[in-house]
């Protein structure tokens, strides 16, 4: 750990990895590629960093703390490594086109995502799906085992649905508390989203599914019927009605329990103005 004249910062979620062996287990799991391009969000003092970087072809690590960012740039230079860009900025403001903007090749993505600003960094890796291959990610336990969940458990949800939607996730392992220093609350897990892999037979506009979607679960103790009702207020009994007739969905279940080909005949049927919201 840095230790003269610095202290975690808890306003930026600062949790630093100190178990060797689960750095190793997470390159390991990650499988890159010697030519790879690596976007790393939060390298904090490098634990990932100095490895990775020696197994791809370069890294862009993007770092909000300057006092780390200081650090890290010793570190490498100490060390040999001169195929790192520290880049000292936001992730949620950093312009993923210009991170390799001659390269045909789509990147790689590595994090240990502060807690506070998962949500956010999920919808930034979507919004740039078509820049990156896959995403490396370690999250709160909780939040990974919302994104790989199955219907019919609570832990299944609006956010289930819509990463699936634009990449496969997979569980790769979990990483208990007292792997990190200061020690977060809760566990950890690392999963992999692999952009590669939407889900397929996608035939239906990405925010009419992302509307029907959230509408079905804004009132995830109404019945499917009452929810988009609540939420959708143009759209009459009747369509409603008839919609889900077509899906052969019983109006009574509840979002929870409708699978993904469900979501999407939904929103392929109910053929959601997104100007008029009918």
């Amino acid at each position: 750990m840095p230790r003269v004249g610095f202290r975690p910062k808890k306003g930026l979620g600062q949790h630093f990895l100190l178990d060797s062996g689960i750095t190793k287990k997470i390159l390991a799991r990650a499988r890159f590629e010697f030519s790879d391009l690596v976007l790393e969000i939060g390298p904090g003092r490098g634990a990932l960093t100095l490895p990775l970087a020696r197994t791809v072809a370069h890294v862009v690590a993007v770092e909000k703390d300057p006092y780390l960012v200081a650090l890290l740039e010793k570190r490498l230079s100490a060390s040999g490594i001169n195929n790192v860009t520290l880049v000292n900025d936001d992730i949620l403001s950093v312009d993923f086109r210009k991170i390799a903007p001659s390269s045909p090749e789509k990147i790689h993505v590595l994090g240990n995502l502060p807690y506070n600003i998962t949500s956010p960094v999920l919808s930034k890796l979507t919004e740039n799906r078509h820049l990156i291959a896959r995403a490396i990610l370690m999250l709160q336990l909780e939040v990974a085992a919302r994104l790989t969940a199955s219907p019919g458990g609570k832990t299944y949800g609006a956010i289930t649905l819509l990463i699936r939607y634009h990449a496969k996730p997979t569980p790769l392992f979990e990483v208990a508390k007292g792997a990190f220093s200061p020690r977060p609350k809760v566990d950890s897990m690392v999963i992999e989203l692999n952009f590669d892999q939407p889900y397929p037979c996608r035939d239906v506009d990405p925010e009419d599914f992302k509307r029907v979607v959230r509408g079905g679960f804004a009132h995830r103790r109404k019945t499917l019927l009452n929810s988009f009702k609540s939420s959708f207020p143009p759209w009459t009994r009747e369509i409603l009605v008839n919609t889900m007739k077509d899906c052969d969905i019983d109006p009574k279940r509840r979002a929870e329990t409708l699978t993904m080909d469900e979501f999407l005949c939904l929103a392929s049927v109910l053929r959601i103005d997104k100007g008029s919201g009918n």
